[in-house]
């Protein structure tokens, strides 16, 4: 029991840490010289950083993007609490309800992020804003943890909703 529940807890803290990666990171598109994410876009070549603002087309979608991801972000976190919460105060036999919940939450927003920005990724980069062309490039690897933490959170929102507390 006691390695199915340092499994659950590694796996969690798993799912949390590609979260963080995935929206924080700059590389949601990625190209030769240049690297964007929900925040800003960056020329490698000498490093400057141009944060998006409203000036950005589409720029309604790439708030979207970051507010679903944060929240994702803000679940996952509040769940593990209440996971741990959830150890101590459970009576025997119960369910981790309230934990599936919370990290099925945040499962649902990651995939509405990650989706938000599959569907409105050309327009996002056809925008006149941004200072090289950025239209050429692909998807990086923040937007493919994003998926990752997709399927990791969905996996442990249904793993809390079958798990019973045991001795």
């Amino acid at each position: 029991m006691l390695i199915l529940l340092a499994f659950i807890i590694i796996f969690h803290i798993t799912s949390a840490a590609l979260l963080f990666i995935s929206t924080i990171d700059n590389a949601w598109w990625v190209g030769d010289n240049f690297s964007t994410d929900v925040w800003s876009a960056c020329i490698t070549n000498n490093s400057t950083c141009t944060p998006i603002t409203d000036q950005f087309r589409e720029y309604q979608s790439i708030q979207a993007v970051q507010a679903s991801m944060v929240l994702s972000t803000i679940f996952c976190c509040v769940a593990f609490l209440v996971f741990i919460l959830q150890l101590f105060r459970l009576k025997q036999g119960e369910r981790f309800v309230l934990t599936s919940i919370i990290q099925l939450l945040s499962c649902l927003c990651v995939m509405i992020a990650a989706s938000i920005y599959t569907d409105r990724h050309e327009e996002l980069h056809k925008s006149i804003e941004y200072a090289i062309e950025v239209s050429t490039g692909q998807y990086g690897y923040s937007f493919v943890l994003a998926w990752i933490a997709f399927a990791f959170t969905l996996i442990s929102g249904v793993m809390y909703l079958v798990l019973r507390k045991r001795k």
